[in-house]
């Protein structure tokens, strides 16, 4: 037994079926997110305007894996004391017992803001049978890393991503 189902157009004529995005909309998208994190005080003292328990929260959300972190900061690199300074947005915290931890660099804006752009690359740690591990800075960029203590067999593994979901749009 065959079935015949009547076909009927359903589209009207003059009405699209879709629009094409608006270019404002189509570069707003690309365009990197960023927020301020915080401030540079006299002395180089750090004001956060994201309370540290949230970028804690971010920071474990953007590792994704059960890493649980529980210090963040702000740190300050400079060469030399007459060279620019960088500054990083750090996190370090624990996963299954084994050290991990995350920095992402700053922009510095009117001399004092510090932000964190979506476009900011990330530069992970993990520690394989090692407590702590150090970023290494050379010229203010992260270079590499250091076991706290050099035993048989212990290391810290860097890894670097473009990018960052640090604060969602």
């Amino acid at each position: 037994m065959t079935v015949v189902l009547p076909a009927c157009e359903t589209t009207k004529k003059g009405i699209p079926e879709f629009t094409s995005p608006d270019k404002s909309d189509i570069s707003r998208k690309q365009e990197p997110s960023s927020k301020i994190v915080a401030t540079v005080g006299e002395k180089g003292l750090i004001k956060y305007l994201v309370p540290r328990e949230q970028l804690a929260q971010a920071f474990t959300r953007q590792f994704g894996d059960g890493t649980s972190i529980d210090k963040t900061m702000v740190r300050k690199v400079q060469g030399g004391p007459k060279d620019p300074a960088s500054y990083f947005l750090v996190g370090l915290g624990l996963r299954n017992g084994m050290f991990r931890g995350m920095a992402i660099p700053l922009t510095l804006v009117s001399d004092s803001e510090l932000l964190l752009r979506s476009n900011a690359s990330r530069y992970i740690i993990s520690g394989v049978g090692c407590t702590f591990c150090f970023f290494n800075f050379e010229n203010n960029d992260i270079v590499g890393t250091t076991c706290e203590e050099n035993s048989g067999g212990s290391s810290c593994d860097l890894r670097i991503v473009d990018s960052n979901t640090f604060f969602p749009r």
